[in-house]
């Protein structure tokens, strides 16, 4: 009895006749290839596009009023403007990965800048610039890390939903804020902000703006090439996934929340030094133009997907429409209206981007 002599090619489809079983895995295997490639193009398209929208935006104003926009005295106020934003988005940015959300940044902020102050005040004015940099960066720092990890804790710990946890540290954050200034800012030595708030590193370039841009690079390098940004990306697209690989995915969500107050904390500092005092008032909604930054660069909501590039671009949307409609004397009522309408773009193509994954 001879054997049979296996067909040429058989199970691939070319020459002879393919096993059922093999035929219906392959085209499985080939869908789910060109599912993967259409979910990866359309990523790399909605991951440029807030880069798109900002460079058009300036283009626009740039060529609308080209002896009022594009001057170097502009961009550079710009720049100032959008710095202090800039470091809460980095900071709303983990925590939007991770699967959360902070509302208290704008109040950390004002309470890092309270206790900053009155700390640089203890020091004295005529303190060298050297120590009141020190000082007040620090203590801010610090303060606004205490506020993040307290946070985390009472996220991770009781269980209790990270909007609702923030909203009440949010109120309490500036309360004690309050209480500790009466109502009344405090101001800061005036060489802060003659050096620091108001000067410049290199050139025409403020001293601010090379600050958020140094920490921004730092923090787009740490979510993209270290073990702790792909924990941070784990964690928001499964906790539950992140959890049976072995990851510590509540104390991985406090370190996150830290970030944030940490930043918070400086952006506080960095805030007094431009404004000369601690402007309690003016950072009432700092958080949410932070998230909505956040969102408006292409950050999901839902977690597990952003960049602090991106983040930073989204806040200079606004910034840049901001600045736009005063140069052309439009009321300033309508840019509220244009930042709603880019954000609801970008939460609406996140929502499709997910549905299509």
């Amino acid at each position: 009895m001879s054997t049979p002599v296996p067909s040429v090619g058989a199970g691939s489809g070319a020459i002879g006749e393919p096993n059922a079983d093999e035929g219906e895995g392959a085209l499985v295997t080939r869908l789910r290839r060109a599912q993967a490639v259409g979910a990866r193009a359309r990523e790399t398209a909605s991951q440029g596009l807030i880069f798109v929208v900002l460079l058009s935006l300036v283009a626009f104003f740039s060529i609308l009023l080209p002896n009022q926009f594009p001057t170097a005295f502009n961009v550079r106020s710009m720049g100032i403007s959008a710095s202090v934003i800039a470091l809460l988005a980095i900071g709303q940015t983990y925590v939007i990965i991770g699967g959360g959300i902070d509302l208290s940044v704008g109040s950390v902020l004002v309470f890092s800048g309270v206790v900053s102050a009155k700390l640089m005040a203890a020091v004295g004015p005529s303190a060298p610039l050297a120590t009141l940099i020190v000082v007040g960066a620090g203590v801010a720092i610090l303060t606004g890390a205490a506020w993040g990890l307290l946070n985390g804790f009472l996220v991770v710990r009781t269980r209790i939903p990270d909007l609702i946890v923030t909203l009440g540290t949010m109120g309490i954050a500036l309360g004690l804020a309050q209480v500790l200034t009466n109502g009344v800012d405090v101001s800061v030595p005036l060489v802060l902000t003659t050096q620091l708030g108001n000067g410049n590193a290199i050139g025409v370039i403020p001293w601010l703006v090379v600050i958020a841009l140094v920490v921004a690079a730092v923090m787009q390098v740490v979510l993209s090439a270290t073990r702790f940004g792909r924990h941070t990306f784990a964690v928001g697209s499964n906790r539950e996934a992140g959890r049976r690989v072995g990851l510590r995915v509540d104390a991985h969500r406090m370190k996150l929340y830290t970030i944030s107050g940490l930043l918070a904390g400086l952006g506080g500092f960095l805030s007094l030094a431009l404004y000369t005092n601690t402007t309690i008032a003016a950072h009432s909604t700092d958080n949410l133009v932070s998230i909505a930054a956040v969102i408006i660069g292409g950050t999901s909501l839902f977690g597990g997907m952003g960049s602090v590039l991106r983040s930073v671009a989204g806040v200079l949307v606004p910034v840049v429409l901001q600045n736009g409609f005063v140069i052309m004397g439009l009321r300033p009522f309508w840019q509220p209206v244009a930042i709603g309408i880019v954000l609801l773009a970008a939460v609406y193509i996140d929502v499709r981007r997910r549905s299509a994954s």
